[in-house]
């Protein structure tokens, strides 16, 4: 069985951060999303996998990934020129695919639990023709959606729709057999100028492919948000932070939780409260870490409190009281200003948030 990692498009969600790298590569808990996605498939003795690329971020992809040997797998990359669709991913792919069975993983998804159990019941299935991961959802209209009877038996698929025929949302791993490539080959375009993957397993199906599913009772996290994003990184804290110090922590330091010190960084007067992550040769003088917060390489915090943060690569937070719930990009500075009566001074990039406090005056 193959594996299929899909790590195109242009992550407008994200923007500014996405301007300079690939959605796939935000870190939750300083990892790149797309790197838990791969350990999970190894995980399922899956090591042949391909990834999907766009022009505007394949390369900083491939250049993150390489070879694929630092996680036991082998990668081949496939470009796929414009997002034309789920569908037209597993199309551009083919001639990786071949007739193999494949397992289809959306390299932006996070998914609590591991796909091994499920990869071993496809493969002792062979009347299935697909298999499919469902997640109950308050609001699934920004995702497939799923029907199903009261026997657990697909009765249809949506894309985003308006009015969602169910709760079940398509978290974004997929099990195919080879027949899926019959019933992509019969597609046409949606309304969105996509060819769209739940219309390939509703083809499926008419040509009476048996579709199967299963609903995940663990967390599913979609990191193309901001809030999202933090909300993962969160998650990994919680779930699978494992405590350790490699990195220096002098005696006027107080750690309490669990705490992860990567070598090289230095904690000098400061407090950390867990699970935090302080990433490879970070430096914190006089910090007050808060919880869920992960502090990535090489960055600087001196003289500043931050909480439920995430803080990327080579950024410096000086002399700022308070900073919370806060993604901020790699080589940011973050430091009080020298203008007067109040004011602000910003430098803003396009497609920014910006979110001030308002201090209530008498």
């Amino acid at each position: 069985m193959k594996g299929l990692i899909l790590a195109g498009g242009v992550g407008t969600r994200l923007r500014p951060f996405t301007y300079s790298g690939a959605k796939q590569l935000v870190p939750v808990a300083n990892r790149p999303v797309l790197y838990y996605v791969v350990d999970n498939l190894v995980d399922a003795q899956i090591t042949d996998l391909a990834v999907v690329i766009s022009p505007e971020t394949g390369r900083e992809v491939k250049q993150s990934l390489g070879d694929g040997s630092a996680f036991g797998a082998r990668l081949t990359y496939v470009l796929q020129d414009k997002p034309l669709g789920i569908a037209h991913a597993v199309k551009v792919a083919r001639p990786f695919l071949q007739e193999d069975d494949f397992v289809m993983f959306l390299g932006d998804n996070l998914i609590g639990t591991r796909i091994a159990p499920t990869v071993q019941r496809f493969a002792r299935s062979p009347e299935l023709s697909a298999f499919v991961l469902l997640k109950e959802v308050s609001d699934p209209s920004a995702f497939g959606v799923v029907k199903v009877d009261a026997q657990g038996n697909v009765m249809y698929l949506q894309e985003k729709p308006k009015h969602p025929p169910s709760n079940l949302a398509l978290v974004g791993v997929y099990l195919f057999r080879r027949v899926i490539h019959d019933a992509i080959d019969e597609l046409s375009p949606s309304w969105r100028g996509e060819l769209e993957i739940t219309d390939a397993i509703t083809r499926l199906m008419q040509r009476g492919g048996k579709v199967s599913v299963e609903t995940l009772s663990s967390w599913w996290l979609d990191t193309g948000k901001k809030d999202d994003l933090l909300l993962a990184n969160d998650t990994v804290l919680d779930d699978w932070l494992k405590a350790g110090q490699e990195g220096q922590v002098d005696e006027d330091s107080k750690i309490t939780g669990r705490v992860r010190v990567e070598k090289g960084a230095k904690v000098i007067r400061s407090t950390i409260r867990g699970p935090a992550i302080i990433g490879r040769d970070a430096e914190l003088i006089d910090a007050r870490i808060g919880p869920f917060t992960s502090i990535g390489d090489r960055v600087k915090v001196h003289r500043s409190t931050v909480d439920h943060s995430v803080l990327m690569e080579e950024c410096l937070v000086q002399d700022i009281p308070r900073l919370e719930d806060s993604l901020i990009g790699r080589r940011v500075i973050v430091r009080p200003g020298a203008s007067r009566h109040g004011a602000l001074s910003l430098m803003v990039g396009d497609d920014c948030l910006v979110e001030l406090s308002r201090e209530r005056g008498g």
